[in-house]
């Protein structure tokens, strides 16, 4: 029975890539300057290769080492004529259609060199390897750090451009609004006559005129809308609401356009019921909705507007009979400026900016707006609102009604 070997605490530890000897509290080789730590690891994984993987010609020592034969020469372990007579071995089994040994088995096999001191040049070069890493890794981190400086600069730089446009978008929207609303002002004075009476002609301008100054009003006030909200300045005074009151409101100021068209417009609104919002932005909003059924809803069409309760909310819900929205188009409406209909035409006007103002606007009272359309069949929008204030604090918790 073999006898058991103990290690000897006094022996002298040596460091793996120079084979000097170092101290137990080293840190580093005092020879060579290795992290003794990062050493030893590498070291212990050459020696964990398991025996009959070495032997067998698959995976040596040599094989962690790229470009291994040209190392040894350059270390003067072998000359270049030993290296060459150890490939021309390897060619030689080939051609015997034999599994060839690897070139550091080759090179032992042929006394060109010892294991030992193949061994100790391969561990010198993995952790060549392994520094040359590290400062790989190291120069990549501060390039990305400096490219993650560069991009938040970018896009700090790009948030100021973005306020810059959200200002001069309301600037001169503003600008545009003060003499719109002379225009407006006189038109009316025409109408009712207190500027003389008009001819039946006169009167037929003065509508169109009407009509246009009111188009151009409703744009630059979704300029003007937008430009807050791009600011970051919308905001919201929750309170109660009629629903009454503000369906009777938001009906009054559409009307003229359901008539003119004309369109089959059907209320189905469960009566006294109350919400907590901010009234105005939400008055707005249906207000856009139904503008939105009535453009895109051809003469003879049926547009509803429908109000429920359900599970402690309130349901608004505006619905048509028209064009209809394809179902890849259905993220792309609450874009920004974005028009679906052929650009060239602009047969149906407007900025493209209402939808996503109702989005914010509802956002903002942590409400979603649900579409559901198909082509030619028409399109129905959908939102919530709460009915207390309970109900309210508990969706800002997270919590949503079962």
């Amino acid at each position: 029975m073999p006898s058991e070997t103990t290690a000897d605490p006094s022996a002298t530890l040596r460091c793996p890539r120079c084979d000097k000897p170092v101290s137990a509290e080293d840190r580093y080789c005092p020879h060579c300057g290795v992290n003794l730590g990062i050493a030893a690891v590498m070291a212990e994984r050459l020696v964990h290769i398991p025996a009959e993987v070495t032997t067998s010609g698959g995976l040596g020592t040599d094989a962690l080492v790229p470009r291994l034969g040209e190392r040894l020469v350059q270390a003067g372990v072998i000359t270049p004529q030993q290296l060459e007579q150890a490939l021309a071995y390897q060619r030689e089994q080939v051609a015997k259609g034999e599994t060839p040994l690897r070139l550091g088995q080759v090179l032992v096999r042929l006394g060109f060199v010892d294991r030992d001191t193949l061994d100790r040049v391969i561990a010198e070069t993995i952790l060549q390897l392994q520094e040359a890493l590290y400062r790989a890794n190291e120069r990549l981190e501060k390039e990305v750090a400096e490219r993650t400086r560069q991009l938040q600069e970018a896009l700090a730089r790009l948030s100021e451009l973005q306020r810059l446009k959200a200002n001069f978008v309301a600037n001169i929207s503003h600008e545009l609004r003060t003499p719109l609303t002379h225009i407006i002002g006189y038109l009316d004075l025409l109408s009712d006559g207190t500027l003389g009476e008009l001819n039946e002609n006169q009167q037929r301008a003065l509508q169109v005129m009407r009509q246009s100054a009111e188009r151009l009003h409703r744009l630059i006030e979704d300029l003007i809308s937008f430009s807050l909200l791009a600011r970051g300045s919308v905001s919201v005074s929750i309170g109660v609401v009629s629903v009454d009151e503000l369906v009777r409101r938001v009906v009054e100021l559409i009307r003229p356009r359901l008539q003119a068209k004309p369109l089959d417009f059907q209320e189905d609104v469960t009566p006294g019921l109350v919400v907590f919002a901010d009234g105005e932005k939400i008055g707005w909003v249906l207000q856009h909705l139904l503008d939105n059924a009535i453009k895109f809803t051809p003469a003879g069409g049926r547009v509803w507007l429908r109000v429920w309760p359900e599970e402690g909310q309130v349901f608004f819900s505006v619905e048509d009979t028209g064009i209809g929205i394809a179902k890849e188009d259905l993220m792309r409406i609450f874009e920004p400026f974005v028009q679906l209909e052929d650009s060239s035409v602009r047969h149906y006007g407007g900025t493209g900016l209402g939808l996503a103002l109702v989005q914010q606007i509802l956002g903002a009272h942590e409400v979603t707006l649900e579409v559901e359309s198909e082509v030619g069949q028409g399109s129905r929008f959908t939102f919530a609102l709460p009915r207390s204030w309970s109900e309210r604090e508990g969706k800002m918790a997270g919590y949503s009604p079962s």
